[in-house]
């Protein structure tokens, strides 16, 4: 890993600065950009093409061989950027024609990209990587002798990261230069949500977090009754996040305080996809549930196999990952209408954006749309 100079260091301290708060690519832009999207709430309110109308006529425009598990996409300017074990690629979005890929020397690759500005940034066993999304070099790299599994979430020019020393960190994302850190108890495996200068994240010591996004001070902490290794979602004032004592959670963003607690049959790993007054979030029970976000009130739940995969809300259609499948469900009824089978888990979590479903499966990356 490239290591941080002394001159980034001393040059490191200033940031691009812009208004804080949640940081969208640019207003009405339908790319997805990082784990969350960009609206820390896994939907997609520009995807215009699919709808569920039209979605059960997706089909395989293509897939990439990994032959390594795939994690999460993102996909911006015409590139899908993937991770997979030891190595990142970036793919051409119409062709999946391979643009360049990047191997991690000193460890192996643990977590999904995020893009902004030029650059993708990457967590792995030794750190956190920053590349050029154009070309695949290195711009610079944070080594923290610690696994980082952790989605980076890229907002208002700071990388926000979990990280297996127990810590969240937030680097600025031109220099990679430590601007603070956070201890929690256990290992931060969770993706931080950035919005209203606050840094929403979990940790597998069981509690959920809010740190001031400028300082890192701690804000509250909230307890559930297991590890978080859900991301959190955050809309409307609230923080909806899933733990293993097979529980979803919504949470006062300002205060931690539990507002209401919903129990599945298994361990919730999922992050959730909020929108229009309702959750959507996957169990390790087998269920893809729709929850009332204000509530907790189950509104539908679809059997689909063990469901680690986070879903992806576009257009009124759910799709995600369940079992050896991957799913397009109707958001308001909970109907199947569309699947395909590869015959492989599909943990990952996709990215839907201009037309084109992107999820992997079984050591591939696949791109589904319409004819």
């Amino acid at each position: 890993m490239k290591r941080i100079s002394v001159l980034a260091l001393a040059l490191g301290t200033c940031i691009v600065p812009v208004a804080w708060g949640q940081q969208p690519a640019s207003k009405g832009d339908p790319d997805w950009t990082e784990f969350h999207r960009t609206d820390m709430q896994r939907w997609n309110p520009y995807e215009h093409t699919l709808n569920v109308s039209n979605v059960g006529g997706l089909q395989r425009k293509w897939s990439y061989p990994t032959h390594n598990v795939v994690y999460a996409p993102a996909v911006a300017d015409g590139v899908v950027y993937i991770g997979s074990f030891s190595s990142v690629y970036a793919l051409s979005a119409s062709t999946g024609i391979r643009l360049w890929k990047y191997h991690i020397s000193n460890g192996g690759l643990a977590s999904p990209p995020a893009v902004a500005n030029g650059v993708v940034y990457v967590g792995a066993n030794d750190g956190v990587y920053a590349l050029n999304a154009k070309t695949g070099t290195d711009i610079w790299g944070f080594d923290l002798g610690a696994d980082v599994s952790s989605p980076p979430t890229v907002a208002n020019g700071v990388v926000y990261i979990g990280s297996g020393d127990f810590k969240v960190y937030a680097l600025n994302a031109n220099t990679g230069v430590k601007l603070w850190s956070y201890t929690t108890g256990l290992q931060v495996d969770s993706s931080p949500a950035v919005a209203n200068e606050v840094v929403y994240v979990g940790s597998n010591d069981h509690n959920v977090y809010a740190l001031n996004a400028k300082t890192g001070a701690l804000l509250w902490s909230s307890p559930t009754g297991g590890a978080v290794w859900s991301s959190p979602a955050v809309e409307d004032g609230v923080v909806y996040i899933g733990s293993d004592d097979d529980s979803v959670y919504a949470l006062d963003a300002k205060t931690g305080g539990l507002l209401w607690k919903y129990t599945t049959g298994g361990n919730v790993q999922s992050a959730a996809a909020v929108a229009d007054g309702v959750l959507y979030i996957g169990s390790e029970d087998g269920n893809v549930y729709a929850l009332n976000a204000k509530t907790g009130t189950k509104l539908w739940s679809y059997a689909a196999g063990y469901v680690y995969s986070s879903p992806a809300l576009a257009n009124g259609v759910i799709y995600v990952g369940g079992g050896n499948n991957m799913y397009a469900l109707n958001a308001k009824t909970g109907a199947k209408l569309w699947s395909y089978t590869n015959g492989h888990p599909a943990f990952c979590s996709p990215a839907v954006t201009n037309g084109v479903v992107y999820l992997g499966a079984g050591g591939n990356l696949y791109a589904f749309g319409l004819k």
